[in-house]
């Protein structure tokens, strides 16, 4: 399966950034990609919303 890395629309051309897939359950710094974090669906939902807000 292709996992799909999504950013921000707020980052434009920039890689630092927090990048998500969100079907995965997972988030990674654009600077270092294969540091992957499992995360559960409720605290990643947690997570966008804070995002959001910022």
């Amino acid at each position: 399966m292709e996992v799909r890395w999504r950013k921000s629309s707020r980052s434009g051309s920039a890689n630092d950034c927090v990048e998500v897939a969100s079907h995965l359950g997972a988030v990674r710094d654009s600077k270092n990609p294969a540091a992957v974090l499992e995360i559960s669906p409720r605290r990643l939902r947690a997570f966008v919303q804070v995002a959001k807000k910022s």
